[in-house]
């Protein structure tokens, strides 16, 4: 099994990366609690090997992004990915705003944010159902051509919508919400891996009743010695190449615990038992 994925067949990753909504305040607004341990926690990233961050502009607003420049700039062999699409008026509100020079003015704010001269990797958040599906594709393939953006993605698609997205620029990844116990984009993560797009599922830990003490989840990571969120990562990890899952936390120990899953390998029945219990 390949640790490794070239996003857009270029920037190579490792395949556990790490998602950055966590370090805000509560309802994923505002400041953290405790904003020193997370600036730790990010720092931390590099020396376990992880080398993708996910964030988005939408996550504070704005805090997400600061706190990944000040940890971590000048990003020397990581890949910050950001996303832009929502609009944010309080905690856990969240507003869908896919105007172009909207998304426009967002990826330029992003990149002055996180200190580069071009984004790697930049997804649209959602397709505004509100605006014409082509004129927010045209805008990103305007971030493309004019190199705000190197990379483009797209987050909670069909495979219609890719194929759509597909005519007007190339799309170099999928983020959908898939985890062992929902997984209603498995179409979207086939046509991803056929197509060599890459697939990072946010929510990847929860497990459900299949954590709890004697489910399968449980007997597999007693086996193991590890937590069932580890063997949930190691599940998708062994699910497909093209999978990047991005679990976060603002806490050091979580975050080493959630990297060490990468180093697990599961047999093939475990992996086919966790494939029949998740169903």
């Amino acid at each position: 099994m390949s640790t490794t994925f070239k996003i857009g067949n270029d920037i190579a990753i490792n395949r556990l990366g790490y998602g950055a909504m966590r370090i805000t305040g509560r309802g994923v607004w505002g400041e953290p609690t405790d904003r020193e341990s997370a600036l730790r926690t990010l720092r931390r990233l590099p020396e376990l090997g992880v080398n993708f961050i996910d964030t988005a502009d939408s996550y504070g607003p704005d805090v997400s992004e600061k706190l990944i420049r000040e940890a971590l700039y000048p990003y020397d062999g990581l890949l910050i990915a950001t996303k832009a699409g929502f609009t944010r008026s309080g905690p856990d509100r969240w507003t869908m705003n896919g105007r172009p020079d909207y998304l426009i003015a967002q990826a330029e704010k992003s990149r002055e944010q996180l200190g580069v001269e071009q984004i790697g990797l930049w997804q649209l958040h959602r397709i505004d159902p509100r605006v014409p599906a082509s004129e927010q594709f045209d805008a990103v393939k305007s971030l493309l051509d004019r190199g705000v953006i190197r990379h483009a993605g797209l987050s909670e698609v069909s495979v219609a919508d890719i194929e759509a997205a597909q005519k007007v620029f190339p799309v170099a990844t999928v983020q959908n919400h898939y985890n062992l116990v929902q997984r209603g984009y498995e179409d979207v993560l086939d046509y991803c891996e056929a197509n060599g797009i890459g697939f990072i599922p946010w929510y990847p830990l929860a497990a459900g009743d299949l954590a709890q003490s004697g489910g399968p989840l449980d007997h597999i990571a007693r086996l193991h010695k590890a937590s069932p969120s580890q063997i949930a990562l190691a599940w998708m990890l062994k699910r497909s190449p093209v999978m990047l899952p991005i679990p976060g936390t603002s806490k050091g120990k979580h975050l080493e615990e959630n990297v060490a899953a990468s180093k697990i390998t599961l047999s093939d029945d475990e992996f086919a038992a966790l494939n029949r219990a998740g169903c």
